[in-house]
């Protein structure tokens, strides 16, 4: 049954504000929270309208960085305006209009909190038989982003220090989350020191890739080892910031982001979530660096959460 929109919340005039104007994703996202439904909800509801629509997908089409066009997503929004009580077509509608979030800078995103959620990553580890801690504590963790001419995430490197949980660890499963619109199956895994590529399992609409590296001998319990690897990419469009999200708290994590010469951005900044659902916070102006081109962090001890650095376009 279709239920009109009424003011006895404070969040329905805005709702019904969104409706009017769009832009598509901001209505949507106005809808879910006036309706108090987390995504998993949602999902839910659209699997008894006979939709299978991923709780990644909802979640990219309200923050805009993906639009339904295909005929099952539009299946799903008009499910949707039932699910959320909404008068019909007021969703559709809004498809008919250009979304200026849809251009080509796309919006910040919690990568891997929205795999977490859709459980993207834990089928694919689960199809290398890999557990998320996989028997291995991190002494040490550094990253480097390399951002491209076209502004794209062009590659990313990562040199890891570990130690041991347990006896016969002889493997490391890397994760990797591309930018949206990015193709998994055009990217390379790179073993550059201490161990060889293995398995490499990819899912095309949510732009993960995991990747096992393997070391080649087996570890006894307490011992540590290094090794380092890269993923490259270039497959997506401009990126607006790198994120890296920790489950427990644990060692040193060093990123660094270097700019192509001819895309450097306007700034860029260091922040820190404690969760994708909580707001972004310890804001902190990185300066570009002269001669490289980059900016960095360093966190000396990791706490669980996410810490990140995004920046800006002219």
């Amino acid at each position: 049954m279709r239920y009109g929109i009424q003011h006895a919340d404070p969040a329905l005039p805005k709702l019904e504000t969104a409706l009017e104007g769009g832009p598509f994703h901001v209505a949507l996202r106005a809808a879910i929270a006036a309706r108090g439904l987390p995504l998993q909800r949602v999902q839910h509801h659209l699997t008894r309208y006979g939709v299978k629509v991923g709780v990644t997908s909802l979640s990219y089409w309200q923050q805009g960085a993906r639009r339904p066009q295909r005929p099952e997503s539009l299946r799903a929004v008009r499910a949707l305006e039932e699910i959320l009580q909404l008068p019909d077509e007021s969703l559709i509608r809004l498809l008919a209009r250009p979304d200026e979030r849809c251009g080509p800078e796309r919006p910040a995103r919690s990568y891997r909190s929205l795999v977490a959620a859709s459980g993207v990553l834990e089928r694919l580890l689960a199809e290398l038989e890999a557990s998320p801690d996989g028997g291995l504590h991190t002494i040490g963790h550094h990253e480097h982003v390399r951002i491209g001419p076209r502004r794209e995430l062009a590659a990313r490197d990562s040199h890891h220090i570990v130690r041991a949980a347990r006896d016969g660890v002889d493997r490391y499963v890397a994760v990797h989350h591309g930018d949206p619109g990015c193709a998994p199956d055009g990217m390379t895994v790179r073993a550059l020191e201490n161990c060889r590529t293995g398995r490499v399992r990819w899912h095309a609409e949510t732009g993960v890739v995991v990747a096992e590296l393997l070391f080649g001998t087996r570890l006894r319990a307490g011992d540590t080892f290094l090794f380092r690897y890269c993923f490259e990419d270039g497959t997506a469009g401009p990126s607006s910031e790198y994120v890296r999200g920790f489950g427990l708290a644990g060692g040193q994590y060093a990123l660094q982001v270097s700019f192509a010469e001819e895309a450097l951005p306007l700034r860029c900044h260091r922040f820190t979530q404690h969760s994708a659902a909580a707001p972004r916070s310890g804001r902190q102006e990185l300066p570009l660096s002269g001669p490289h081109h980059s900016v960095h962090l360093v966190e000396p001890r990791v706490r669980s959460g996410m810490v990140g650095i995004a920046w800006e376009w002219e």
